[in-house]
């Protein structure tokens, strides 16, 4: 792990002293903090980043503070506001938002000076407390995490997730010796088997598909994947690909291995005879939460009332994978769900392809055999017709089918094979937003302030607003008359394309919280590439995201949220009093004021985006493999670096990763195949490639019809390339799939 203030080299996280103990108190006492530091500021035509010398935030609040100073406060405050004005409230000279990165960049060093005066939070504590248990109870805390110490637990939650823990728990200790408050679960869960995944002869040659059933202990994950705790992605992605079987023909003797087992199978039913739910605890300090309001120091949003109890149904009984009557949970369906807006391109593309390469889909069986030993998955492509504050006319979803059927890059996931397993789906602001009753009341009020991110609000009248569709045009091939001009018209003002991404942005925000709350499973922003087999995230009960970098944040690119779970609620009702902002840095907000981070584990992002920390100039030391200092390196792999795709192939890509985010907002227009940029999936989807492929052809001034040759591709292939081939060869019938699995048609 590397820190960077003026210094991006140095990869320990201690400060380095000489031997002179005065010398070392006089920097931790006497010295002040510099007063310039240095501001690394990405730019995205650049590899490198751009050093800019500010003002010391940290040399600031040593200003503020030296007794001198305290006889001038009006200096400290103009100092503190002009520092506001130009690094928060001055508008970028482009005129448009600020971007994620510099948003946060000034908020963190802001919180070094300025004390937090304010908060998110609209929920009490009881009500805090409830969502605690009603997340427990439903099985969504498979951990031995501790629970947070300001909600007060006076009793011990009963967790059916997690195994009986005797020897940790706090309620089992005398009570001279328990805190003041709880802070552990009581498991009375089924025990666990940790599994050594081998291939298995004679099926070494490829990596064995997970278990059905099988479960991730992201507890152990953390422990090894860790960025807070100086983990590196590099030793993480072994222990993900050893701990899962995926160095099939290359493990290596390194001794014994069991700290390194993170998936594990459930041995029989929730023990259900421990369900007994231990007495309060009456020792010292016991009064802290019965002698006061629920809603004691706990700081309410300025300017709101509290939220009103919520309204949670009942919890769901949670069961085992084993003990289930079918391979499906549909208490926990598996759903990708997956945003796209504007023309379908090869960015879309890869990403269903891979999702076929990648999950258990029962393509490997003849087409008229449904898988009933494990749950395949589905993927629903949700298509926004138009502009995020469009409105859909009554033949909107006929039109959109027309579209995808037209599209050769769309075209071949109509195929019937592909049925069951990707779904493609009309987006309806006013529909999805009306479904909900955590929004339905409240939305309409926002009128045209509905389009927020981190506090910049993008204005969308309210007549330009999505209306529901007729229930006879919500069908797929809906019979009758075409749409008239009148009904194509588009009621939208008039945009700049920078406007319109990013209100396709912002909604996509505020979509991935309705639709994991309405229908449950996991959001994938659409520049992601399926790396390898889900089984065992899905069958790990709780929430989680993914962190931003460095940033204890989240990042919300990968979200998996139950359905209609009281984090959910609390999500979108938290999110309706703070503007409707569903902006990830303003989510870590939330969860953090209400002490529920733990609901929605903050994963590495060495599972989804193991390419971040090195992009920006962390671990450099010991980088991954591939080592990328630009995300621009997955579509124009560097000279020096470009042998490694077509060498390693697939199996050299992040090995052990569950995805790839490869941060496509500033590379929509980079092909992934510049010498292929067309879908090469064979004769069965020639009729959709042709004209694609005459296009692309054209351009290059290569006779069309005739052979292809070697020499008309690039020397060096990038690895975009290489891995859009290889899902590619899959379609084709050329090759298996990552898990030597040959697809049927």
């Amino acid at each position: 792990m590397n820190i960077r203030l003026g210094d991006r080299s140095r990869a320990n996280t201690l400060p380095v002293y000489s031997n002179s103990a005065v010398e070392e108190k006089r920097r931790r006492l006497g010295r002040p903090p510099p007063l310039i530091t240095v501001l690394h500021v990405p730019v995205p035509s650049l590899s490198r980043k751009l050093r800019i010398p500010i003002v010391s935030p940290l040399w600031l609040r040593h200003y503020c503070s030296v007794p001198r100073t305290r006889r001038s406060p009006w200096l400290c405050l103009l100092l503190i506001a002009l520092f506001v004005f130009v690094f928060v409230l001055l508008p970028s000279p482009s005129g448009g938002s600020r971007r994620r990165w510099n948003l946060e960049e000034t908020q963190s060093q802001l919180k070094q000076v300025l004390p937090k005066a304010s908060t998110t939070l609209v929920f009490k504590r009881d009500d805090l407390n409830r969502i605690w248990q009603w997340e427990i109870q439903s099985g969504h805390f498979p951990s031995g995490r501790a629970l947070p110490k300001p909600l007060n637990f006076l009793t011990t939650p009963i967790n059916p997730a997690y195994p009986p823990n005797f020897k940790k728990a706090d309620w089992a200790k005398p009570d001279h010796l328990r805190s003041p408050v709880i802070t552990n679960t009581k498991g009375i869960g089924s025990n666990r088997t940790y599994l050594d995944v081998r291939a298995q002869p004679p099926d070494t040659a490829w990596p064995p598909r997970p278990i059905p059933g099988s479960v991730a202990d992201l507890d152990v994950i953390m422990q090894h994947c860790d960025f807070s705790e100086n983990k590196y992605v590099r030793d993480c992605l072994e222990v993900l690909r050893v701990g899962a079987g995926m160095d099939n023909q290359a493990r290596l003797r390194r001794g014994k291995m069991d700290s390194w087992k993170y998936i594990y199978l459930e041995d029989g039913d929730v023990n259900w005879h421990l369900n007994v739910t231990e007495p309060p605890h009456r020792g010292e300090g016991a009064v802290i939460s019965s002698s006061r309001s629920p809603s004691a120091e706990l700081g309410k949003k300025w300017g709101v009332e509290w939220e009103p109890t919520p309204s949670l149904r009942t919890p769901p009984r949670y069961r085992p994978a084993n003990t289930l009557p079918s391979a499906c949970d549909p208490e926990n369906p598996r759903i990708f769900h997956m945003f796209w807006a504007g023309d379908f391109t090869d960015k879309p593309y890869i990403a269903l392809v891979s999702f076929l390469f990648t999950q258990n889909l029962g393509l490997h069986l003849p087409p008229d055999q449904r898988p009933t030993t494990f749950c395949p998955p589905q993927l629903w492509m949700w298509i926004n017709p138009g502009p995020a504050s469009s409105v859909p006319n009554e033949h909107a979803r006929r039109d959109m089918f027309e579209k995808l059927r037209t599209n050769a890059w769309s075209a071949p996931f109509l195929h019937p094979r592909f049925k069951d397993a990707i779904q493609f789906k009309l987006w309806n602001t006013t529909e999805q937003l009306d479904a909900l009753p955590e929004l339905r009341d409240d939305w309409r009020a926002r009128r045209d302030g509905l389009f927020n991110s981190g506090g910049y609000v993008y204005k969308a009248p309210l007549e330009e607003q999505q209306e529901p569709l007729s229930a006879a045009a919500s069908e797929t091939d809906a019979a009758g008359p075409g749409p008239t001009a009148k009904d194509t018209k588009e009621r939208t003002r008039v945009l700049k394309d920078e406007e319109k991404d990013n209100l396709s942005t912002i909604l996509s925000d505020m979509v991935r919280f309705v639709l994991c709350h309405r229908y449950g499973g996991i959001y994938m922003d659409t520049d992601n590439v399926f790396l390898r087999d889900w089984e065992e995230l899905w069958n790990w009960g709780g929430a989680f995201a993914y962190r931003w970098s460095r940033m204890k944040r989240y990042n919300t690119a990968v979200l998996k949220l139950g359905r209609q779970s009281a984090l959910g609620a609390f999500l979108l009702r938290t999110a309706v009093k703070n503007g409707f902002d569903f902006h990830p840095m303003t989510v870590s907000e939330y969860t953090q004021d209400a002490y529920l981070e733990e609901l929605l584990l903050r994963l590495p992002d060495a599972l989804f985006d193991p390419a971040w920390l090195a992009v920006e100039n962390y671990q450099t030391d010991r980088p991954q493999q591939p080592y990328f200092q630009s995300f621009g390196d997955f579509f124009s792999t560097p000279q020096k670096d470009n042998a490694a795709p077509g060498a390693l192939g697939f199996d050299g890509f992040f090995k052990g990763a569950y995805s790839y985010h490869y941060h496509g907002s500033d590379y929509w227009s980079w092909p992934l195949d510049p010498a292929r940029d067309w879908p090469d999936l064979g004769p069965r989807f020639a009729a959709f490639e042709n004209g694609a492929r005459a296009s692309a052809l054209a351009a290059k001034r290569i006779e069309e019809g005739r052979d292809d040759d070697v020499a008309d591709d690039r020397r060096d292939l990038d690895w975009g390339t290489v891995l859009k081939r290889t899902f590619e060869a899959y379609i084709r019938g050329e090759r298996p799939n990552m898990y030597g699995e040959w697809l049927k048609w």
